[in-house]
């Protein structure tokens, strides 16, 4: 009997692990950021070990302008206004924008941080599912009271 009752937690633990699972899951996947100056991005939101990270694939305007005030007009976007010199060089698709988000239940993903390539600084961040299926991304200093927040949605196409 005693088994039994072990095996019965065991399952009941497993099964409410996944369906905890599942939910953290619903972030997963490609996301339109809000259009701004310098266009939009869609990045791409996966899990590794419990952890939500996001990276750019894809930019509306890939390329800086050909009046570009740096000399750069043509070639690919880079994060340029990073803090580090030695990652300046590096390019925007494929930059990790959103690290190490824990989910916390009620379609929120909290403890992550969000960097902002335009400014080179480092937020940190909550992310929440709204019921429309956007997401509310907020980056802050200290405490959420100070922050920004963006709106991602899940693209209509490839090319959206």
């Amino acid at each position: 009997m005693k088994s039994a009752a072990t095996l019965l937690a065991a399952v009941v633990a497993l099964l409410c692990a996944s369906g905890a699972r599942a939910d953290g899951d619903a972030i997963l996947g490609i996301w339109k950021t809000e259009p701004d100056e310098y266009g939009y991005a869609h990045v791409e939101i996966s899990e590794a070990n419990g952890k939500y990270h996001g990276q750019i694939v894809w930019l509306s305007e890939p390329e800086y302008p050909p009046d570009d005030e740096e000399g750069m007009g043509g070639q690919p976007k880079a994060d340029r206004n990073n803090p580090d010199p030695d990652l300046r060089t590096l390019p925007i698709v494929g930059l990790k924008l959103i690290k190490s988000f824990e989910f916390a239940g009620k379609d929120q993903w909290k403890r992550g941080t969000v960097y902002d390539p335009k400014d080179g600084k480092t937020y940190k961040c909550v992310i929440k599912l709204q019921g429309d299926g956007t997401l509310k991304v907020r980056g802050y200093v200290g405490i959420s009271l100070f922050g920004r927040t963006t709106r991602w949605t899940r693209p209509d196409n490839e090319d959206d």
